[in-house]
């Protein structure tokens, strides 16, 4: 019988104190794939406050479905607090959707690098806002999103701040297969989680 994720991570030094202080975290994926991927559109580079209410004006003002928003005007979703940006981001996501018929069971048989290489293939999706994917909607666990600000913070916070992402990356290898894991606990590591900011690099 093989260990469960937290038996394994609470014998690793660095992250065994955040299992004993904060629990046994789960994964909890979304049962809807198109509004978890519009709602990691919404936490693009502002703060997770910021995020929240334009999240709840948008759900008030349309249905949230790659038909609901397709059909949707512009300024609807421009009055919901979406940037131009972004609104054309969440129409490109909708069409995409239409299009190519995604959904969860679609990407339940594919790798993570599978999954990534067809998430970013949607304008407006990078590397952070497809691993946001799957670790919240496809509940994959061995994801470790270093382009996260907040998995950079708790990581200088618990190991040491002198790594770059390359050896983050390396350093995390240590974590495998249970990287979703330590970074829901490199999360928790990090000064001032409520306030965190997702800072992504899509390129």
């Amino acid at each position: 019988m093989t260990d469960s994720p937290h038996e394994t991570l609470r014998e690793d030094p660095d992250l065994g104190p955040l299992v004993d202080a904060h629990g046994e975290l789960r994964l909890d994926p979304a049962g809807d794939l198109f509004e978890r991927l519009v709602v990691s559109i919404l936490r693009q580079q502002v703060s997770m406050a910021s995020a929240a209410a334009t999240r709840e004006r948008l759900f008030d003002a349309v249905e949230v479905t790659p038909t609901g928003i397709r059909t949707a005007d512009d300024e609807v979703l421009r009055d919901a607090g979406l940037s131009r940006q972004k609104t054309r981001y969440v129409n490109e996501v909708a069409a995409a959707f239409e299009e190519e018929g995604y959904s969860i069971d679609y990407f339940e048989g594919l790798t993570d690098d599978a999954v990534r290489e067809e998430l970013t293939a949607i304008t407006g999706v990078g590397d952070w806002t497809a691993n946001m994917q799957l670790l919240f909607s496809l509940g994959r666990e061995d994801v470790f999103p270093v382009g996260d600000l907040g998995v950079r913070k708790g990581f200088g916070n618990v190991v040491d701040e002198g790594y770059d992402r390359s050896e983050m990356v390396e350093y995390a290898e240590r974590w495998a297969p249970y990287r979703s894991y330590a970074t829901l606990y490199l999360w928790r590591a990090q000064e001032d989680i409520a306030e965190s900011v997702a800072e992504v690099t899509e390129e």
